[in-house]
């Protein structure tokens, strides 16, 4: 059977015919639109050149002219990195989530396809990439396969290409966590460590106030991520009859060039959360507040002698020292751990549900001005937990020391990976 003639592409045209119109001519060609269809466009001139010249500008000013879409597979795969940051910049997502798309897209991603063009860019060629970032850092490879995914879902929206290439590649291999948290033991050290810090006898300089000691126990007793804890105000805590309950509505932030700053918001929608608070973390947060005035309640709990934010790099740097000082150097804890540690209790002592609520993972609570009675909405059973297993006195190990479940890992490299996320 003969073929007919080929189809039109859309947003092309088909021969272009003169005809003679006594004094003037005619060009006329079949475009097809948008919708598929193929419509009769025309022109005149003063001669047959002419007339075709003028049929070209119009042809070239129609709606859909050349793909129909901003991008087509012959665009540059640095066209689509131009156009893909200019959307991102519109999106309502965090600065600082938006800094880290920035540089992986500088850093790793460009570089590896920028010489491509969009057709080129086969499912096997992301493939090999993922399997080298993997080789590398399995993070990395997670975040890049993440940032690859929207961008290329992007191309598929604009009519760049027929099929998102990373949806064919094979799963990513998390590699098996040889500590997830802490131990009670190594609790006890970082504890007696902070108590300790810089008291000595021979210690030059101003004595600690014992800030970041505190930090580390609200830590602890809330499984907060650490820019949320520095970010709690006054305002932020209630009392209530089966205890403290606090509002996480904002985070301390670090953007290159600029001072850290309290952000009014956390870092996700279901970061904006209510949570009980164990007894041992609440008594450091009253104590605290207890040495603020009525005019402070919109100032950070844990705050510098000038009244600002305290730095996250100035937590980190002194936590370095507790851990130095308690015989745990060289195994990577950072204060991150206490988020790992609560996550590792709550998830075992109440639930995995509960323990994603708890870390700000997901979230059944509607906005502030819809709320009910506090005790009717905040969960006390993540902080009955954390209280009976963390604190000071007679702790209870059953928990910490129990075997984890594979639902236990993935919750935990949620965790771990926020933290390879964030500056």
């Amino acid at each position: 059977m003969t073929r007919g003639r080929p189809r039109t592409a859309i947003g092309t045209f088909g021969e272009i015919a003169v005809t003679d119109l006594g004094g003037s001519y005619r060009a006329l060609a079949r475009y097809r639109d948008l919708d598929g269809r193929l419509r009769k466009v025309t022109a005149v001139g003063s001669s047959p050149r002419a007339a075709q010249a003028r049929l070209k500008e119009r042809l070239r000013q129609r709606p859909g002219y050349g793909s129909g879409g901003v991008l087509d597979a012959g665009s540059g795969f640095g066209e689509l990195c131009e156009l893909w940051l200019a959307d991102l910049a519109l999106r309502d997502i965090s600065e600082g989530t938006k800094a880290n798309y920035r540089d992986d897209l500088r850093l790793h991603v460009r570089p590896a396809f920028e010489a491509y063009t969009l057709g080129e860019i086969t499912t096997g060629r992301v493939e090999w990439f993922l399997k080298q970032q993997a080789a590398i850092s399995y993070s990395r490879a997670k975040h890049l396969r993440t940032l690859l995914n929207q961008m290329f879902g992007f191309a598929l929206r604009h009519d760049g290409i027929g099929r998102n290439p990373v949806e064919g590649t094979s799963p990513l291999a998390r590699p098996k966590h040889q500590v997830h948290a802490l131990t009670l033991e190594q609790v006890h050290a970082l504890r007696a460590a902070a108590a300790e810090w810089r008291t000595g006898p021979g210690i030059k300089g101003p004595q600690p106030d014992g800030k970041v000691r505190d930090i580390c126990e609200v830590l602890l007793g809330t499984s907060l991520r650490p820019g949320e804890a520095l970010a709690l105000r006054p305002c932020d805590v209630a009392e209530t009859p089966s205890g403290m309950v606090i509002h996480v509505r904002g985070t301390v932030v670090r953007r290159a060039g600029t001072a850290d700053y309290r952000q009014d918001h956390p870092k996700t929608h279901a970061s904006n959360r209510r949570l009980a608070v164990p007894e041992f973390a609440a008594e450091v947060l009253r104590r605290r507040m207890a040495r603020m005035g009525p005019d402070e309640r919109e100032t950070t709990i844990f705050h510098n002698r000038h009244g600002g934010v305290i730095a996250l790099h100035n937590l980190r740097r002194t936590f370095r020292d507790f851990v130095v000082d308690a015989g745990l150097d060289g195994l990577g804890i950072t204060p991150r751990w206490y988020r790992r540690t609560g996550a590792t209790v709550i998830a075992r002592g109440v639930g995995l549900d509960a323990a994603a609520a708890f870390l700000g993972h997901t979230s059944t609570a509607v906005t502030e001005g819809h709320y009910v009675a506090v005790d009717e909405t905040v969960d006390t059973g993540p902080a009955r937990a954390l209280e009976l297993t963390l604190r000071p006195i007679d702790p209870d190990p059953r928990l910490l020391i129990a075997p984890a479940s594979a639902q236990e890992e993935d919750l935990l490299a949620r965790v771990d990976a926020e933290q390879a996320a964030e500056p």
